[in-house]
């Protein structure tokens, strides 16, 4: 918390923030110095002023256009699947899970600290291949990844607290689940929850889809407990491995790959009408 306090210093105010206050001038150079070319810069300074100048609709928009409410409700299902992975499960609990899984105090809090580097180092994965494989296969991957962990860790701790080389086999499992979900389902969720959202209606879809993500933290994380006293170890962990599996035909069915279109073509077609996997790609 500190680290993270001293390093706000260091952090330049947003282009918007300083347009919003009649500062250009102050906009490009923070463009500047974050990588922007002249051209990118005026380019990106010309869309801030657009979307400035466009008054937010917001949930009379919401109420008025039935395909605004698709696109609206694809966010919020979205933020209710990334929960229902259980990364959040593993993150609150990843001690009493090591616990479980027949380590000592020790070495569970030493694994769970190596659960955090893993989903720290997992998610360059997605910063560097979303835009060259697409969010679908990834998000797919994903799933698939999270369903296969799972369902060995369930199959491992089914008997109870696992012994010997097995225990180890169950902390691999659990970071491949990290690693699946920090590859995918972690970062790309946002990404999608602001792209599928047309422009006078972002700031509400968006606002909509993050308090269902932590209305949807609250629920599982409050629940973890009672599922594990009613169904044990193992059935706890075939439950988010039979969700995450459940999730792929979600993706394939429902989610547009975005990769490539540009926000203008995603609005044109999901207020057009199109089917919602349609409206990317």
């Amino acid at each position: 918390g500190t680290a993270f306090l001293l390093g706000m210093f260091f952090v330049p105010d947003t282009p918007r923030w300083l347009m919003l206050r009649g500062r250009p001038d102050a906009a490009r150079r923070v463009l500047a110095e974050l990588g922007y070319g002249k051209a990118q810069a005026e380019e990106e300074i010309a869309e801030i002023e657009a979307q400035l100048r466009l008054k937010q609709q917001g949930f009379a928009m919401f109420r008025a256009n039935p395909n605004f409410r698709r696109s609206v409700f694809l966010g919020v299902g979205l933020q209710v699947v990334q929960q229902l992975t259980g990364i959040n499960v593993l993150m609150y609990y990843a001690p009493e899970i090591f616990k479980g899984a027949g380590f000592g105090l020790h070495a569970a809090s030493w694994a769970t600290a190596v659960v955090g580097l893993t989903n720290v180092l997992a998610t360059f994965i997605a910063i560097a291949f979303v835009d060259r494989w697409g969010r679908k296969p990834i998000l797919t991957a994903s799933f698939l990844i999270m369903a296969v962990s799972m369902g060995v860790v369930g199959a491992l701790m089914a008997g109870g607290a696992p012994s010997g080389e097995t225990r180890f086999v169950v902390v691999a499992m659990l970071l491949v689940f990290i690693v699946g979900f920090a590859m995918g389902a972690g970062p790309l969720v946002w990404i999608l929850c602001a792209e599928i959202q047309p422009l006078k209606g972002r700031d509400f879809g968006i606002a909509c889809s993050t308090f269902t993500n932590w209305a949807a933290n609250w629920l599982v994380g409050n629940t973890f407990l009672t599922l594990l006293a009613t169904l044990g170890q193992g059935g706890t962990f075939w439950l988010f491995a039979a969700l995450n599996a459940a999730f792929i035909p979600f993706v394939l069915l429902y989610v547009p790959e975005t990769r490539g279109v540009s926000l203008e073509s995603i609005e044109r077609r999901l207020l057009g009408g199109e089917r919602l996997r349609r409206i990317g790609r």
